[in-house]
């Protein structure tokens, strides 16, 4: 019998001062079986980082044709495509060709300088593609934060995000990986 993705709620309060951006989100995010709650948690904070009213997640980790969130216009054409983790450089090359922007959030500590390395080169041609990296020490902390119902307040400031609840504070400072 195949496992079912576990069902979490959110009601996000986020404060963009860096986009001006200044909403309330009620989201149902569905965990896949093979999800940790670190990389859910990364899930939401790019959601934090790029929302919108258009901004939505997807089917994500069980297909192979969709990222992890994305923003398409009305005629449907896809504006943003988020991608997490250390994806194949093809993948990329891809999404890439497929959307008006790309942004890639790396996590996974001293695997990513080496992936880097690696298709750093491959990557760099893509006008579209911004990769940002997570510190680990950030999104262990919050995934600390992961529960089935969650309200969290998100302030982003000066390139810093604060994510609390009523008994926790996260900071999580994104590092820019490409462009620099």
């Amino acid at each position: 019998m195949a496992l079912k993705a576990t069902i979490f709620k959110a009601t996000l309060n986020i404060a963009d001062m860096d986009r001006h951006y200044y909403g309330d989100h009620h989201l149902t995010i569905a965990r896949h079986p093979s999800e940790t709650d670190e990389r859910m948690m990364i899930r939401l904070l790019a959601f934090i980082l790029n929302a919108s009213e258009s901004l939505e997640f997807t089917k994500g980790i069980s297909t192979d044709d969709e990222p992890d969130l994305w923003q398409k216009s009305l005629s449907d054409e896809i504006e943003l495509w988020i991608e997490l983790g250390l994806p194949d450089e093809s993948r990329l090359r891809k999404a890439c060709n497929r959307a008006g922007q790309v942004i890639l959030y790396t996590y996974g500590g001293r695997a990513v300088p080496l992936w880097w390395e690696k298709h750093q080169g491959k990557l760099t041609r893509f006008d579209n593609l911004t990769i940002i990296d997570l510190p680990t020490d950030d999104t262990e902390s919050l995934a600390a934060l992961a529960e089935r119902g969650m309200n969290l307040q998100c302030t982003v400031q000066d390139g810093t995000v604060n994510i609390g609840n009523d008994d926790t504070l996260v900071s999580v400072k994104p590092l820019p990986l490409y462009p620099e």
